[in-house]
């Protein structure tokens, strides 16, 4: 692994636009605008390198499962902080029900600097972002600037194929929906289910967009409607599912939940269960399974326990995207205490290239790797000021 810098392509900014990343630029608090797409470097990786990285994905989303299973099994809802027994009820269903519901993708964020053990940081399996620029632009960029050379890079055809599969479980006689939410200010939500939706209709699928503002529900028949009023049998929605479980209208979405066969409900991708793995507790459960794995970081609900004294550790919000929440606190440092449920992990510096904070996001389609986006920070925390940068298999 080795960063190289590069001059970027004239007109790199329209390129990445009409490729889908319509969101190029990140506007600072200073109100200045800098690259989000950033191509004047690019990071270089082995063969050999990606193989093993593919293995570990993939180990880890295996164990990622047991434990939800675990979860399950033990009745550990109240350690997610999932206190309604309804909903627990439901994600219980949902999971057995598992092989009848289609789920399609997730991204593992890693901590790996390609002369140790990757570390799992964390896991978004319910609304994971960063699809389009890893899918499309970072593929092009390759072909463009490195003809011959290959990618960590098989999402597009990953997720065409999962439609293909899983087309089967939908409800016939009706559009999957595809919905964003327009509380999205930059368009990343819209251009990652735009292209999701996309690989959906290469699948055969007959598919319809929506924002998840203009979901309605029909009062008379009990059932959620578009703006014409059709039912909405199905519906991919990039809304994490906390909050559609309690947002206004969530015991209408637990009243149609559709946990598979039910004809006159809603199917929600990602399911239900997909919430036991977006969940940071999920850190300190596999850390309880598969205590020393040598891809895993000590991690605790109960507190930081030795971390505080030995390495320094992190304070995870149970829920939040974009580090939102989460606060660093060095070795021998008076432990800080947090009004909110957190998940206590160790702290594990990301790796520094030439001044840079960099983590691998991995993607999982279905149970396989499927490909990888980078991004950098300038801090510890990769929060939405982060860059991404394109890669290569030299």
């Amino acid at each position: 692994m080795e960063r190289r810098t590069t001059e970027p392509r004239e007109g790199w900014q329209q390129t990445v636009e009409e490729q889908g990343c319509v969101y190029p630029l990140t506007r600072y608090p200073d109100d200045s605008l800098r690259p989000y797409w950033d191509e004047s470097a690019y990071y270089v990786f082995s063969l050999p390198e990606v193989e093993a990285l593919e293995e570990v994905v993939e180990e880890l989303h295996a164990m990622c499962l047991a434990a939800a299973a675990h979860i399950v099994e033990r009745d550990r809802f109240a350690d997610l902080g999932i206190t309604d027994p309804r909903l627990a009820s439901l994600i219980t269903e949902a999971w057995r029900r598992k092989p009848e519901l289609p789920s399609v993708y997730g991204r593992f964020d890693l901590r790996y600097d390609g002369t140790g053990p990757a570390k799992m940081l964390e896991y978004n399996a319910d609304t994971p972002t960063s699809l389009v620029e890893a899918a499309s632009p970072q593929w092009f960029w390759m072909e463009e600037r490195f003809p011959g050379a290959d990618q960590w890079n098989s999402l597009h055809e990953r997720l065409v194929d999962a439609w293909k599969k899983q087309a089967a479980l939908l409800p016939p006689g009706s559009p999957l929906y595809f919905a964003h939410s327009n509380g999205d200010e930059l368009g990343e939500d819209l251009m990652t289910v735009a292209y999701l939706r996309e690989t959906a209709q290469q699948a055969g699928i007959d598919t319809e967009a929506i924002a998840m503002e203009d979901i309605g529900w029909d009062r008379i028949s009990g059932r959620f409607v578009d703006e014409k009023l059709r039912f909405i049998r199905s519906c991919f929605k990039l809304y994490p599912w906390e909050w559609l479980a309690t947002d206004p209208f969530g015991p209408q979405v637990l009243d149609t939940l559709d946990n598979g066969g039910g004809t006159g409900s809603t199917l929600w991708i990602e399911p239900a269960w997909k919430m036991l793995l977006s969940n940071k507790a999920l850190l300190a459960i596999l850390w309880e399974l598969y205590p020393g794995h040598p891809n895993l970081l000590p991690a605790y609900l109960d507190g930081p326990r030795e971390l505080a004294a030995d390495g320094g550790y992190v304070a995870k919000p149970l829920l939040g995207r974009e580090g939102a929440g989460v606060t660093v606190h060095e070795a021998g440092a008076e432990p800080v205490p947090r009004d909110e449920p957190c998940c206590y992990q160790e702290l594990a510096p990301l790796p520094d290239f030439d001044g840079n904070r960099v983590v691998l996001g991995a993607w999982v389609v279905e149970d396989e790797a499927a490909g990888l986006g980078i991004r950098e920070s300038s801090g510890l925390i990769t929060d939405e000021y982060a860059r991404f940068l394109p890669h290569v298999i030299l």
